[in-house]
């Protein structure tokens, strides 16, 4: 297929562009480079060279990989001769693509190579006139294989889509606004009613004043009015609706992609890898043809590219071990996509020895990560592990097996885009991957629940059913409120967690005699959990935003959506809810039991004041006061942050605000509380996003007690610093 061969190479020359540019920005600083993020972007380059037969550019990043590993473990840091040497590396690699791009001859990379320690003389550079590496013949003008082209249509998709979404989302409160209208015209129809019946009771038109008819008249013509305004809006919303159906249906032919134009050739990529180990493999790949957003399948290409190299690299066996596991000579590798309840769900397989519980145990036990005194471990517990850092199942390090940074790549890769990775031992052998991702990025379907006084989103593909259920229903099991549920026609007993608890890692207290609350039932697979919450408010398709700012557990969230027009709620990432119970699941069913530790003193309830002049930030700063037993107040500004202080009965502890604010912003605030003899004595700390040096002196030179930076925040720094202040 040339045409998706020059498609891939397009997004090629793209991907290896960012990766080299991140690593020349990381050198350019040596002393505060992340290395490990170095080390991942050139893992990263290494496999999309594999995948588009740039063989020389794999070597090199493989080459540059294995330096910055030395790096790394040495804890030297980078000197200016490995900069050097790295950024030889990097030229090279990008002579190579740049070549590769223009259809001229491969440059000569034997020099980079012998620099950087390579043990083996390097590929014999490969003419452009030959086959393989030729992209077009040598006539086709630039523009049939122009990069920009095929980036500029997928942002433009992604730009169309985004604006249909904030469309759709202005369409649903103008939904509410007919609502509204009609509520209003049913009160009008009432008071005209009310209105006759009075004027009845009082002695009948004959003894009716002018003004009283005036007044009547006037209320009939509200009536109509109100009636005839309802009965336009509601046309307009449903004419609305419809065009919106219409164009969401051909934007998404713009948008989405099949899985096909940007997963078809890793096949191939397999089949290659096993030659160059020795090895035949079949592949099978099924349901391509699904559809799905253009970027999603752009974040998910890299993460299964190295599912299907560790699909090789884990799976080989010699033939005799083949034999007497009564497999095929050939080893296995499957790649399914499928749509499933507004997910992509990806399964990368192999039929080789399985997941090695025992060495994916012993490593993580050696990074910290377990403890060896915890006595036998069920299988999920383990095999979750294997996403984390430095963890690994590899026995050797080769241009295939990593260094336990690949499965966690592919997990923070799959976090960032909403989604999750699952590793499983398949039956009878072999290992399996199970990758999920939205369809859509941004426009999600969602149970809106609150819970601890704050609004969360679950998205509704992972949502069982919603239910109610009383304490008595309830048993413990394992240290757990748990409750025996009916799926499918057989009985499952499921933890029940209040989500709260599992929110902040508060410790489960048993059941009160008698309660009962509304229940969430979750589902990753045959996982199930069931969260309490206060209360179920709708179900609703919202658009969901990035939320750069996110202060409540990192990771458990995907991003925010506003509710009606004013009601922000923070989208939860189902996925990771569940993640989260597995690793905490021993610590809590310990809590359950009364076994952890708790407070033996009854703590004063202090009140805080947060002031922001933006909705989401002000409901999730209260979010998290509140889950630590804080009585929290609002304002939106400075003035208004002022009057409740002077006008509030509660006695305030202390100040959070925003500095940015209209009307009055938080250093006048400051200022205005300090200069206040009644308020003086009241700790402030300040909140921005602007990190500059000078507006912190400013605000600690006012007063302040302390600043808090928001591109440094997180939610157990502001917590550290209200506890040191109160």
């Amino acid at each position: 297929m040339p045409d998706l061969r020059a498609q891939l190479l397009a997004a090629f020359d793209i991907e290896h562009r960012e990766h080299l540019e991140s690593v020349r920005r990381s050198l350019a600083e040596p002393g505060e480079a992340d290395l490990r993020e170095v080390f991942r972007r050139l893992h990263s380059l290494k496999g999309a060279a594999r995948a588009v037969d740039l063989e020389v550019v794999e070597h090199l990043a493989h080459r540059l990989e294995e330096r910055l590993d030395q790096v790394i473990d040495d804890g030297a840091g980078l000197d200016a001769a490995t900069v050097d040497l790295i950024h030889l590396g990097l030229d090279a690699i990008e002579a190579q693509a740049a070549a590769q791009r223009d259809g001229a001859p491969l440059p000569d990379a034997s020099r980079a190579l012998q620099a950087l320690g390579a043990q083996v003389a390097p590929p014999a550079p490969v003419k452009a006139s030959g086959p393989v590496e030729q992209v077009e013949p040598p006539t086709s003008s630039s523009s049939d294989r122009s990069p920009e082209y095929v980036r500029v249509d997928a942002e433009l998709g992604e730009r169309l889509n985004e604006a249909l979404h904030h469309l759709s989302s202005e369409v649903q409160i103008e939904a509410a606004q007919v609502e509204l209208t009609q509520r209003l015209r049913r009160q009008a129809d009432q008071l005209e009613r009310l209105w006759r019946d009075m004027r009845a009771r009082g002695g009948g038109e004959g003894r009716t004043s002018s003004r009283a008819v005036a007044f009547e008249h006037a209320l009939q013509a509200l009536t109509r009015d109100l009636g005839e305004l309802a009965r336009r809006q509601s046309r307009a919303n449903w004419a609305v609706g419809e065009s919106l159906a219409v164009l969401r249906e051909q934007i998404d032919e713009i948008a989405l992609a099949p899985a096909e134009s940007l997963l078809g050739d890793l096949g191939r990529m397999v089949r290659d890898i096993g030659r160059d180990q020795g090895l035949e493999v079949e592949v099978r790949t099924e349901g391509l043809e699904v559809r799905a957003e253009r970027r999603v399948l752009q974040a998910l290409r890299e993460p299964i590219i190295h599912l299907l190299r560790n699909a090789v690299s884990h799976g080989a066996e010699t033939p005799e071990a083949r034999k007497a596991a009564g497999k095929s000579d050939r080893l296995h590798v499957t790649l399914q996509a499928r749509a499933r309840g507004g997910r992509l769900e990806v399964r990368i397989a192999d039929d080789g020895p399985g997941p090695d519980l025992a060495r994916i145990e012993a490593a993580a036990i050696a990074r910290g990560l377990l403890s060896p005194s915890e006595g036998s471990r069920r299988p999920d517990e383990i095999l979750a592990l294997a996403f984390e850092p430095g963890v690994s199942a590899a026995k050797s390090v080769d241009r295939l097996s990593g260094r336990g940074m690949g499965l966690s790549a592919v997990g923070q890769s799959l976090a960032a885009l909403g989604g999750s990775a699952r590793l499983r031992a398949r039956s009878p052998f072999g290992a399996e991957v199970i990758l999920s991702a939205p369809l859509s990025a941004a426009r999600q379907t969602l149970v809106a629940v609150e819970a601890g006084g704050a609004l969360f989103g679950v998205p509704s593909f992972a949502v069982r059913s919603l239910l109610r259920l009383r304490s008595g229903e309830l048993e413990i099991v394992e240290g757990v409120p748990s409750a025996r549920i009916q799926i499918d026609g057989s009985d499952i007993v499921t933890p029940v967690i209040p989500l709260n608890a599992l929110l902040n890692d508060a410790a489960l207290e048993p059941p009160a005699p008698g309660a009962s609350a509304p229940m969430v039932l979750i589902h990753r697979g045959e996982r199930h959990l069931l969260l309490a919450v206060d209360e179920i408010v709708d179900v609703r398709e919202l658009t969901v935003q990035d939320l750069d700012d996110s202060r409540i557990a990192p990771g458990l969230t995907l991003g925010a959506a506003i509710l009606d027009e004013d009601r922000p709620l923070l989208v939860l990432n189902p996925e990771a809810l569940i993640d989260r119970w597995l690793r905490n699941a021993r610590r809590l069913s310990a809590s359950a039991l009364g076994l952890a530790p708790k407070e033996t003193e009854a703590r004063q309830v202090r009140t805080v004041l947060v002031v922001d002049d933006s909705i989401t930030t002000r409901t999730l700063e209260k979010s998290i006061l509140e889950a630590q037993g804080y009585r929290v107040l609002l304002a939106v500004d400075g003035v208004d942050a002022l009057n409740t202080l002077r006008s509030s009965d509660t006695v305030i502890d202390l100040v959070v605000a925003d500095i940015e604010m209209p009307r009055m912003d938080g250093f006048s605030l400051l200022q205005a509380i300090k200069a206040d003899a009644g308020l003086a004595r009241l700790p402030v700390i300040l909140m921005t996003s602007r990190d500059d040096e000078a507006d912190v002196r400013r605000g600690l030179d006012l007063g302040a007690e302390a600043y808090i930076t928001k591109q440094k925040f997180d939610q157990r720094e502001l917590l550290a610093t209200i506890g040191r202040i109160l």
